[in-house]
């Protein structure tokens, strides 16, 4: 039976330095990225959606179709007048940080004239992320959420990767409170640790794991960069897994994505939960040795 796992989020240009000193120019965002990972390591019983806004200009149009050509589809309603939003990477020793102009994309407008998410039945997945969330304003942010809750009720799994990127709220309690909100509805929470140390408090990843299983989560699975996945579900313990040692990061760009879309793409396959993580973590290995969001990898192309 085919599986469907729909993302929902903001896909944007992306401008990436290439070794000779100039940039590449592409289409990147957590939620497209995932799926995008998904894509490349699942077998044909997945099908993978991603769900957002665009405009009505040719660069809209050129995001429509790299996505097509990727063999994801897209569910992009079109906001005339509006455009994509851009970002613009820059690295340090393989560390990256972002320059972003979005701040009018079509993306925010996502929501707009959706009364169901399209095209998902019982066993279907769809994730969200913090950014997704964070772009939206406070009403379009319950219209979501509302929808993620319909979706729910159809046996539709809800996972959640909370990607705290403080700069897209307008403070921190309002992102704390989003985040945990989120999480509370969602069978399944991806956090990353050192996001959840800095805006949480969390000394460890258990303490990551108990405040989401808390608030209701059903499967925290928490990202540590090189150290120990660890995660939890129902009455089992905590389970930790070692990533692979990577000797040569290039560029960390889209590590959690990969993650993500590996982990995901084992899960709905039937995998367990360690050889879910041991799948987001083979894949993370490979996309970090490369520049750019989109690596070009293989795992499993039938």
């Amino acid at each position: 039976m085919t599986r469907t796992l729909m993302t929902i989020g903001e896909c944007m240009v992306e401008m990436a330095p290439t070794p000779d000193g100039h940039f590449a120019m592409s289409f990147a965002g957590d939620m497209f990225n995932t799926v995008w990972y998904a894509r490349r390591c699942a077998g044909n019983g997945l099908r993978v959606a991603f769900l957002s806004a665009i405009g009505d200009d040719a660069v809209s149009a050129d995001m429509e179709r790299f996505m097509r050509s990727a063999g994801v589809e897209p569910i992009l309603p079109v906001v005339p007048g509006k455009s994509v939003g851009l970002y613009l990477i820059s690295l340090n020793n393989g560390e990256r940080s972002f320059s972003y102009w979005r701040s009018d994309s079509a993306a925010r407008r996502l929501t707009d004239g959706i009364d169901q998410l399209p095209g998902l039945g019982a066993g279907d997945w769809v994730l969200i992320s913090g950014i997704t969330l964070a772009i939206l304003n406070t009403s379009r942010r319950d219209r979501l959420m509302t929808l993620l809750h319909d979706a729910h009720t159809r046996g539709v799994g809800i996972a959640f990767d909370p990607n705290i990127r403080p700069r897209l709220w307008d403070n921190s309690d309002e992102m704390r409170h989003w985040i945990m909100q989120a999480a509370a509805s969602a069978d399944l929470v991806l956090p990353s640790f050192d996001d959840e140390a800095t805006h949480f408090g969390d000394h460890t990843p258990d303490a990551t794991i108990a405040r989401y299983r808390e608030a209701g989560a059903g499967c925290v699975v928490v990202k540590n960069g090189p150290g120990q996945v660890c995660a939890a579900e129902g009455d089992a313990p905590v389970l930790c897994v070692q990533p692979p040692v990577v000797s040569d990061v290039v560029d960390t760009t889209a590590a959690g994505d990969a993650f993500n879309g590996g982990f995901l793409a084992a899960r709905i396959g039937g995998a367990s939960l360690h050889d879910s993580i041991g799948a987001g973590c083979a894949l993370a290995a490979r996309v970090i040795g490369a520049r750019g969001a989109l690596v070009a990898v293989e795992l499993n192309p039938t």
